[in-house]
């Protein structure tokens, strides 16, 4: 049995559904492992708590590994558990992610696996099953409805722009100063050059910052979508015809599940800045998407 773990924010949920249902479509039995949200102390010192927004979706169906299926493969949390894991690491079956891309891990058996698992690569060519199965229900929001047909009608951008957590010290030394001014301005300029129709839908967590720093009516700032709600903008991202993402896993789903197959789609070079760039590496990883650097560089 194949288990996985489930953790973090909405992107990193649906990049760890997308790894079980490749595992499922290889004939694997596998299960998702909620626990680090339904067990409240899981999220000690995550400085931004996170629910399971899996269950946000229509006709998301998926199975969830029993505490016994666990602990066969990794041991219990108890005391018993740590010992084993430390005097009988053999019998220890836990798969950590440690770098960008695993090429063994789809041929795993029998294992936990825990880890984000961002890279493309793993489920690029099931992501047309996936946008049939990761379902949005109606909005009770007009406005969502309204966008998405504008969006459909013309020649619609989505570009996301994270603050919020990332302006946190502890996160700005991980992912700051990767998508600056100069990436945002390239990037927008770069479709422009391609689309002059382009209009720019504007999605962040600081709606102030860019409806001052984006004026103009080629802008339309996203800022309805709060709460639980917010997983909304995903789909409108979706319904854009070209994508500018942040070094975030919320707007690569954005771009992701958007189904114009004449689209275009712009990601930061690097996701963190312990990260090192190698272009064939990354082409491979992320095929069809332009890969631009922190000096609006097309890399």
């Amino acid at each position: 049995m194949i288990i996985i773990q489930v953790a973090g924010g909405l992107g990193n949920q649906l990049q760890q559904y997308a790894l079980y249902c490749k595992f499922v479509r290889r004939g694997k039995e596998a299960r998702l492992d909620v626990s680090w949200f339904t067990d409240e102390n899981k999220q000690n010192g995550v400085l931004a708590k996170r629910k399971l927004e899996l269950d946000y979706f229509d006709r998301l169906i998926y199975e969830t590994c029993t505490e016994d299926e666990k602990v066969k493969l990794i041991g219990s949390e108890k005391l018993s558990g740590k010992i084993r894991r430390k005097l009988l690491p053999f019998t220890i079956h836990w798969f950590k992610e440690t770098k960008i891309f695993h090429p063994e891990l789809l041929d795993l058996e029998d294992m936990y696996i825990s880890g984000y698992y961002a890279c493309e690569k793993y489920y690029a060519d099931i992501l047309y099953d996936l946008r049939e199965r990761i379902q949005f229900p109606p909005s009770t929001n007009p406005k969502n409805q309204e966008t998405a047909v504008e969006m459909q009608r013309t020649e619609s951008v989505s570009v996301h722009i994270r603050r919020g957590d990332y302006l946190d010290e502890e996160n700005k030394k991980l992912f700051g100063g990767i998508c600056t001014d100069a990436y945002y301005a390239c990037a927008m300029k770069h479709i422009s050059d391609l689309y002059p129709e382009a209009h720019f839908y504007l999605f962040s967590d600081d709606a102030a910052f860019v409806r001052e720093r984006y004026k103009g009516e080629k802008y339309t700032v996203i800022d309805w979508n709060q709460g639980e709600d917010s997983f909304y903008d995903i789909w409108l991202m979706s319904n854009c015809k070209h994508n500018i993402c942040a070094n975030s896993t919320f707007s690569f789903w954005g771009a992701r599940l958007n189904g114009n197959e004449k689209k275009t789609m712009i990601r930061p070079a690097i996701h963190k800045n312990t990260q090192v760039f190698d272009a064939d590496t990354m082409h491979d990883l992320w095929k069809d998407w332009v890969l631009m650097d922190k000096n609006g560089e097309i890399r």
